[in-house]
């Protein structure tokens, strides 16, 4: 059964995704990247699907003390992947989130981004469980339309803020990552052992 990402989810699901997140970091993504540094704006999703895709992150990685998705600009990253090096995704996710709209319509009569949190959960745990009443056939398959964001969102969170998510770095700092250190050295051999501090790639140091 679908709940949002607890940051205790986190560390517990690190081991999921962290193979993705590798392969992620290692491909090439050049044209992701100067977009996403170009503008923060909409390239390739319609306002709307931004709305329905931000209710949708927004869930899957809530804000409590910490920031969530929303504040991290996760649908950003999305948004410039499926423009440039994703865009094979694109129809995948412009069918599913008017599947998404069909459900929210059809249970609620309100679109999803107009949804309160209890509702879009209930929403997302149908996609996940496969049983969403009203998801249209041509759709596509809403279990692997659901994870298929959930990763995107994960991903968004934590991979380096040139892609156009973890703003501010806030993915980096809630899994303690201070950033990729090789590009500046590497840790030296008392930073390894503790006992000197680790210069964060936002200018604190741990």
């Amino acid at each position: 059964m679908f709940t949002p990402l607890t940051r205790r989810d986190f560390f517990v699901q690190g081991a999921l995704y962290g193979g993705s997140l590798w392969l992620f970091s290692q491909l090439p993504r050049p044209r992701a990247v100067q977009a996403a540094q170009l503008s923060s704006q909409p390239q390739t999703l319609t306002p709307n699907e931004w709305k329905q895709l931000e209710a949708m992150a927004a869930r899957i990685l809530p804000t409590d003390h910490e920031p969530g998705a929303r504040e991290a600009g996760c649908v950003n990253f999305i948004d410039k992947a499926l423009a440039h090096e994703d865009a094979a995704l694109l129809p995948t996710y412009r069918k599913g989130l008017g599947g998404v709209e069909a459900v929210a319509l059809k249970r609620f009569e309100k679109p999803f981004s107009a949804l309160t949190p209890d509702q879009h959960d209930s929403v997302l745990v149908s996609l996940e469980a496969g049983n969403a009443s009203g998801w249209p056939a041509e759709a596509g398959d809403a279990r692997a339309f659901f994870e298929t964001v959930r990763v995107h969102t994960i991903i968004g969170f934590l991979a380096d803020p040139k892609y156009g998510g973890n703003r501010d770095y806030a993915g980096w700092k809630l899994v303690g990552y201070p950033g990729p250190q090789h590009h500046r050295g590497g840790y030296s051999p008392a930073q390894m052992v503790g006992k000197e501090k680790i210069r964060t790639a936002w200018g604190e140091e741990i």
